[in-house]
């Protein structure tokens, strides 16, 4: 818990979930293989791994077009959520990022409004945030890339919640994700901070060489650069 020397530099937090607020073992990377080669595509898994934080239609039909698949988009798709939704309702394995409620609760503590976005459809995001019981409790709020025109790295989402929080000013507002797209998404919003965290699909090098502010070994590290220490 912050004492009241910690002084926000920011008013909004979005963080990304699969990865950077929610454990992942290369489950997504997984859904996305198995429903693809459902489909008959076989696909490797480090190749879709350049796709995470991406909507994931997009991912999917970048993946088809890279092989010359066909097939139809919209089917294999619907295939990922029911395998995305099925693990995060009972695998043992799902979980928040060690650290991630702590975080939260810092940076609300002092102020901060704390929401999530997601490559996800928002079907899967609501399985995740009923396992998590993540609700007003630990977040102020949660969007999916199918509510908006344009998922990552375009900024429709942190938009949408700067507008749900009446926030104008995007240098008021971080971006933290273990994507490039998380990384792209911040840039293009104009977020004061953009935020690598490790130890989710990207390496230091990856995140390194996209356009960022920060990159942390831990979600643990993020409260510490959105507050100022004022204690004299």
């Amino acid at each position: 818990m912050v004492d009241n020397t910690d002084v926000p530099l920011v008013d909004l937090a979005v963080f990304d979930i699969a990865g950077t607020t929610v454990k992942d073992r290369d489950h997504v990377n997984q859904c996305v293989r198995d429903a693809l080669l459902a489909a008959g595509v076989d696909v490797p898994i480090a190749e879709i791994n350049g796709t995470m934080g991406l909507p994931k239609p997009v991912a999917i039909a970048q993946l088809m077009s890279a092989h010359r698949a066909t097939g139809c988009l919209e089917s294999i798709h619907d295939d990922f959520v029911e395998r995305m939704k099925a693990h995060y309702r009972t695998s043992l394995e799902v979980g928040p990022i060690d650290g991630a409620e702590s975080a939260f609760a810092q940076l609300r503590s002092a102020g901060v409004k704390v929401a999530l976005d997601t490559g996800f459809s928002s079907g899967i995001t609501a399985v995740i945030l009923e396992r998590l019981g993540w609700d007003g409790s630990h977040i102020d709020g949660a969007i999916s890339s199918d509510e908006v025109e344009h998922g990552r790295p375009f900024p429709d989402m942190i938009l949408n919640h700067m507008c749900r929080f009446g926030i104008a000013d995007p240098g008021r507002v971080a971006k933290i994700g273990d994507a490039p797209a998380d990384m792209g998404e911040g840039t293009n919003a104009g977020c004061r901070f953009v935020i690598g965290v490790l130890g989710g699909t990207h390496s230091r090098e990856q995140l390194a060489a996209c356009p960022h502010t920060h990159i942390v070994e831990s979600i643990l590290d993020v409260p510490a650069l959105l507050l100022a220490d004022t204690t004299p």
